[in-house]
């Protein structure tokens, strides 16, 4: 296993990840009517804005993580990898290089998602309601947690 920057070359495995991971998610919350792909929503969500790190095992990228100094903006697994601790390990990776404070946001309905942020040391810190990141003609309920970094 190996934890990476992204390089160009890794595009359509992201897009594949992110795709399938992304039609779960929504599948539990707000729906498929609201599905767009990474290729769709890529550029304006800000993918590449901060820094962005692949997950890979035996040469294939099974996650994807994006972030910036206090918050984790994306973090995908494909779902034939789920239950691996993937997840869990991308995560781990990005608190581990950011600051003392990490903001993040789940979907109202995430179960999965939410547990792992819960079972990591993340706390809810509010409800949001607004537009779905992403496909904004959508309304959606997400949940902002934070983590605190409590090494000495």
């Amino acid at each position: 296993m190996l934890i990476r920057p992204y390089e160009a070359p890794d595009w359509d495995a992201i897009c594949r990840v992110h795709d399938a991971a992304r039609a779960y998610e929504l599948r539990s919350t707000v729906g498929m009517d609201a599905f767009l792909t990474l290729a769709q929503t890529a550029e304006e969500e800000g993918l590449f804005d901060a820094a962005l790190d692949v997950l890979v095992i035996d040469e294939a990228i099974v996650g994807f993580a994006a972030y910036g100094e206090d918050e984790l903006t994306w973090l995908y697994v494909d779902p034939d990898r789920f239950g691996e601790g993937h997840g869990r390990r991308l995560l781990r990776h990005v608190v581990e290089r950011t600051g003392p404070v990490l903001r993040t946001e789940v979907l109202e309905g995430n179960a999965a998602a939410l547990g792992l942020y819960l079972s990591e040391g993340f706390t809810v810190v509010r409800r949001s309601e607004g537009k779905l990141a992403g496909n904004e003609g959508f309304a959606a309920v997400g949940l902002v947690l934070e983590h605190r970094d409590t090494r000495e």
